[in-house]
């Protein structure tokens, strides 16, 4: 008897916990309405666009041709005899990785430096996040004609670099461009670690001042570690930004002196709206896609984070 009722109470409570999930799925309707239009048009114009690129690496598809031959996975084995596509690969790890560090490195330190309250303090982050303001086109020109008409040069001179053509050189192009962009855009990882510094409570380093923590020690015991999702975020969206650069080799070199400047997605631009093989170009999208990936992947990993869903 006691068993019977034992198992009339589990199969009622397994039928209130069906009620209750079902319930719950209702309650939860009115929410997925909301976000359906953004997964509509995330899902047209961001993921479909994605899986057609794909579609199209397939094939040997050229703009101006009738038919479209399918090629399979052509164009993924000429990526790999590509010397020229390995050159650009090279070129823009260089210039992400360069330019990474130097731009999450120097936004953390003016940071910290405009963080606490001082005379000026808005008038210098101003300052500091002016140039994120200007277009790639603007930005380009200006510091072309700063760099190559001898404005640089003239204040170099007394180093001895009065002649020297920063971005004439193939050993001091990519450092040269990897400069202008963190000129251009420090101001946004900038405010980034701004904002997480402000959620850092002051009474932790109270705490350390008290306990004869100085600052560098307070640092890397308090701000680091507690800085480490930001850190994390700031890292990923440079990551993705600098291996997608274009405008500042396009317009400032045209990838060159030679290939020594060209990046991946002057790649893809040359072979896509000049040779107008899209098939080919949309391999090399893929393989950026998938690089990009490869790199976030590592970062999360390093950083001590998962992907969750």
């Amino acid at each position: 008897m006691a068993a019977q009722t034992g198992l009339i109470a589990v199969q009622g409570a397994r039928k209130e916990s069906g009620h209750d999930r079902w319930r719950r799925t209702v309650r939860r309707l009115p929410h997925y309405a909301f976000i359906a239009p953004y997964l509509l048009f995330f899902g047209a114009f961001s993921i479909g666009p994605i899986l057609y690129g794909f579609y199209m690496s397939l094939f040997h598809w050229e703009i101006l041709a009738s038919h479209q031959p399918f090629t399979g996975l052509d164009n993924y084995k000429r990526l790999i005899d590509d010397t020229l596509f390995w050159t650009a690969l090279k070129n823009t790890v260089y210039f992400a990785g360069l330019t990474v560090a130097i731009e999450t490195t120097l936004a953390l330190l003016v940071a910290l430096a405009v963080r606490d309250r001082f005379f000026g303090r808005s008038f210098f982050q101003s300052i500091f996040y002016a140039p994120v303001t200007l277009s790639a086109a603007v930005m380009g020109v200006i510091m072309t004609q700063l760099i190559s008409t001898g404005s640089l040069n003239y204040y170099l001179g007394p180093f001895g670099l009065g002649n020297f053509s920063f971005l004439a050189n193939t050993t001091t192009v990519i450092p040269t461009l990897s400069l202008v962009s963190v000129w251009w855009g420090f101001g946004f990882p900038m405010l980034i670690f701004l904002a997480g510094l402000y959620n850092i409570p002051n009474d932790l380093y109270d705490a350390a001042h008290i306990d004869g923590a100085g600052t560098i020690q307070s640092f890397f015991s308090i701000t680091l570690p507690l800085l480490r999702p930001t850190l994390l975020f700031v890292l990923v969206i440079l990551v993705i930004a600098h291996l997608q650069v274009f405008a500042q080799n396009y317009i400032m070199t045209s990838g060159g002196p030679g290939y020594s400047s060209l990046s991946i997605v002057q790649y893809l631009y040359q072979n896509a709206w000049q040779f107008y093989d899209l098939g080919y170009a949309s391999a090399i999208a893929v393989a950026l896609a998938v690089l990009m990936g490869a790199f976030t992947a590592a970062l999360f990993r390093l950083l001590g984070q998962r992907f969750e869903l």
